[in-house]
């Protein structure tokens, strides 16, 4: 059902997690010592680890992630001041923010690292713009988080889903579908200066607790996708974080395949201005994921194009400096100035990436649900997973080597398959391992990549996960 799900309970919240169990009493203890009075409403939204379909949501292909029991919670309450004020539990590592409702807090975008409080910002600004609200209310708000942060397990989108949550409760405003809500914070993002596609906030909402979603865009749908008996999925963290809103290389990754499937809808006789994404190309073609490979193959060079000819392919009788106001003036100001500031575009590897991921989804998703028959369903999977890292490594170029050798160590260790998992150049990798073998794999891990770490830090380092609910409100008596 497409409706937000409400509990009752603080034990219907927690889903029965031992992750999470006491979190949560926890939290409503720590904003009742700092406001002064108990919490109205406790509002929780999952990370996500996306077990494959990299870098392909913005293209407007279907993605395959699930959510995990790591979550971002908030104990919150409307009051009647002009000012949110927010915390969290580990103040000495995020420091507590009030903000002004009666400043300009929309001009909250952040050059270099991103304060913690902007994603929090994000969903509040995507929710007052959404609904038209004309004096938001203040809300007080006291955070704890389980999801390791900067590990490509979409700490920040939750936060943001969790966010909107929190303010749609504090002003009155009746709470939408899962899949409205999923749009709005996937479009509030873009405020912080991320380009992205939809996947991590769709999952966060539409999840299902033991299954996987195959989602996809335009319209937004879902759909369960069955993981396989006696298997575990293993999250393991490289040791190097990266976050994309700090760096020009995700929105690179954006404006590269924005220009790749305007330059093969041109090389078709299509007209490129009405093409975006690949999957409008696709659609405007009638090909297969499978042809669409085999024209990059066919049409497009491997060497990296220069502007001058990005806008001879275009027909464009413009210098190259011109091509981004002329082609990509509809993208985000960051998006832009990262494609001003390269001077190659590696138009032929992102494509080729692109379609053979969106490929290795479908074909993911019909082994897991029995559509396809295979031999071994867990190798198979895992083939597909190992193949999916290399595209990422060698044709996206989204990983690192800290990331290549985990994944390599993963699988030397008894992996059927691993691979980076979120935007990558840092972060974790997913490995599907058989139940019967997980213990040995995580020795093996352990001692390959681990070593010298205490039990403490692999906490949020290793660890198996199991497909987790979606986003929740709590009341509170």
């Amino acid at each position: 059902m497409d409706v937000s799900p409400t509990f009752t309970t603080l034990t219907d919240l927690a889903q029965g997690s031992s992750t999470n169990e006491g979190r949560y009493e926890t939290l409503v203890s720590k904003f009742t010592d700092k406001y002064g009075r108990p919490p109205t409403h406790l509002a929780r939204s999952p990370g996500r680890v996306n077990l494959i379909g990299e870098h392909i949501d913005y293209c407007g292909y279907g993605v395959l992630p699930m959510a995990i029991e790591q979550d971002i919670v908030m104990a919150f309450a409307a009051t009647d001041s002009n000012t949110i004020s927010i915390a969290d539990i580990e103040e000495d590592k995020y420091a507590a923010k009030d903000i002004d409702l009666s400043s300009d807090w929309r001009n909250f975008s952040s050059n270099g690292a991103v304060p913690w409080y902007n994603y929090f910002l994000c969903g509040f600004r995507g929710i007052i713009e959404e609904f038209s609200i004309l004096s938001p209310v203040g809300i007080q708000v006291m955070m704890d988080g389980s999801i390791p942060p900067s590990s490509g397990l979409s700490s920040s989108s939750a936060l943001v889903c969790c966010s909107s949550i929190v303010t749609l409760v504090s002003n009155s405003v009746p709470l939408p579908s899962k899949t409205r809500l999923a749009d709005i914070c996937a479009s509030s993002e873009r405020y912080i200066g991320t380009q992205g596609g939809g996947m991590d906030q769709a999952v966060s909402f539409l999840a299902q607790p033991g299954r996987a979603l195959k989602i996809d865009f335009n319209p937004l749908t879902s759909s369960p996708v069955t993981l396989p008996a006696g298997y575990s999925f293993v999250v393991s963290h490289c040791g190097e974080s990266m976050n994309k809103a700090a760096t020009f290389s995700f929105n690179e990754r954006v404006v590269e395949c924005r220009l790749a499937a305007k330059a093969l809808a041109s090389l078709q006789g299509i007209e490129w201005r009405n093409i975006s994404k690949f999957a409008d190309l696709q659609n405007a073609l009638g090909y297969t994921l499978k042809q669409m490979v085999s024209l990059v193959q066919d049409k497009l060079h491997e060497d990296s194009y220069t502007k001058d000819e990005i806008c001879g392919i275009l027909g464009l009788k413009i210098k190259g400096d011109e091509l981004v106001g002329e082609v990509l003036s509809s993208m985000s100001p960051q998006a832009q100035k990262a494609a001003a500031e390269l001077s190659r575009y590696k138009l032929y590897q992102r494509a080729l990436h692109v379609f053979a991921e969106a490929d290795r989804v479908e074909q993911f998703k019909m082994i897991a649900n029995g559509e396809e028959a295979v031999e071994d369903v867990g190798a198979s999977l895992g083939e597909l997973m190992n193949a999916s890292h290399s595209s990422c490594s060698k044709l996206y170029e989204c990983s690192c080597p800290a990331l290549d050798t985990l994944v390599s160590n993963c699988v030397a260790s008894g992996a059927s398959g691993s691979r980076l998992t979120g935007a990558g150049w840092g972060g974790c990798s997913v490995s599907i391992v058989s139940d019967s073998s997980l213990e040995k794999f995580l020795e093996g891990l352990r001692g390959a990549f681990f070593k010298g770490k205490t039990d403490e830090e692999l906490k949020t380092k290793l660890f198996a996960t199991r497909p987790g609910p979606g986003a929740a409100l709590c009341h509170l008596k």
